[in-house]
């Protein structure tokens, strides 16, 4: 490949990835022609994009942005795949699919922009934002919930004993 094009190619790479800080590193090299696009068509259901990638080109393309750490883990055949709600929700849906396309393997992933790479296998683990999210809502309602527990309780107590000494004077005065 002659030097124009590859850094056309690069210019492509950086154009595309210069701003993503999530995305992980699969090797779909197992998988013939027909299941490369079923799965591709699978993921592009859930919003989820895979682009086979040349490695020396997404290093030199990935140096000096978030994405530059990733470069550790581009060794061999890679794909690179970015989408989704996060790479979380990415990296369970690659999990799912893999059941069904054992051929793929399961490489690392970068979790907005940290340093630290993850293997995709903990990152479908993790919980996402909404879960996070749904959790956090919880936690902050249960000591309200508790209060308001605490205060009805002996509001009920002094009801019902009211309500005891209403009906034994009704039954008083009945008789």
């Amino acid at each position: 490949m002659s030097k124009p094009v590859k850094d056309l190619i690069t210019k492509e790479y950086k154009k595309v990835y210069g701003d993503i800080d999530n995305a992980c590193v699969v090797s779909v090299i197992g998988l013939d022609a027909i299941a490369t696009n079923k799965l591709r068509g699978e993921l592009r259901q859930k919003n989820v994009r895979l682009q086979v990638i040349k490695n020396s080109m997404a290093r030199r393309a990935f140096t000096g942005t978030t994405l530059e750490p990733l470069s550790n883990a581009l060794d061999g055949p890679c794909a690179l795949v970015t989408g989704g709600e996060s790479v979380i929700d990415v990296a369970k849906v690659l999990v799912d699919l893999q059941k069904n396309y054992p051929q793929i393997e399961l490489k690392m992933g970068m979790l907005d922009g940290d340093p630290d790479l993850i293997y995709v296998d903990q990152l479908a683990k993790m919980k996402n934002r909404e879960e996070l999210l749904a959790e956090l809502a919880m936690l902050i309602s249960s000591p309200a919930r508790r209060l308001a527990g605490c205060l009805g309780s002996p509001g009920g107590l002094i009801c019902g004993c009211l309500k005891a000494i209403s009906d034994k004077q009704g039954s008083a005065e009945a008789a």
